[in-house]
């Protein structure tokens, strides 16, 4: 199965376009995130939105904003002058804010509730575990 998450700061405006025979909404936009070798530029990748997906992301995504993208991850050989050269590009399913922000502006998937805050302290939970351990019946194990 071909599916990627990435992490990253979009460094070009969306742009919204419509397909000429069905009039299907596309939008195209820059993201750029770490690059994984120390010391180097960061990577750019071009991602494509199709449908109402593309219409929200032109709506709500700017410039400049850091999101999380899911989808699938394509290579293209394209021309250009006079050599073959491989361009990546990602076809999105789902795009979510990165920042701390309103839940609704998760698009392409159901809400996400992000909460960072733990009910239990860590000492609480480690107590929790150990009781937990205790009742349980050790002599089943296999080895």
């Amino acid at each position: 199965m071909n599916s990627c998450i990435l992490a990253g700061k979009i460094v070009s405006t969306p742009q919204l376009r419509y397909t000429q025979d069905n009039q299907l909404a596309i939008t195209e936009m820059m993201l750029e995130f770490d690059n994984p070798i120390p010391n180097n530029p960061p990577c750019l990748l071009k991602v494509v939105a199709w449908g109402s997906l593309a219409v929200d992301i032109e709506q709500r995504y700017h410039e400049g904003n850091e999101v999380i993208v899911q989808g699938r991850l394509r290579m293209d050989t394209i021309e250009k002058n006079g050599y073959k050269e491989k361009v990546a590009s990602m076809t999105l399913s789902h795009i979510y804010p990165l920042l701390e922000s309103d839940s609704s502006d998760v698009i392409g998937s159901e809400s996400l509730s992000w909460d960072s805050s733990s009910p239990l302290s860590d000492e609480e939970e480690e107590e929790d575990d150990d009781e937990e351990i205790k009742t349980k019946n050790l002599d089943d194990i296999p080895f």
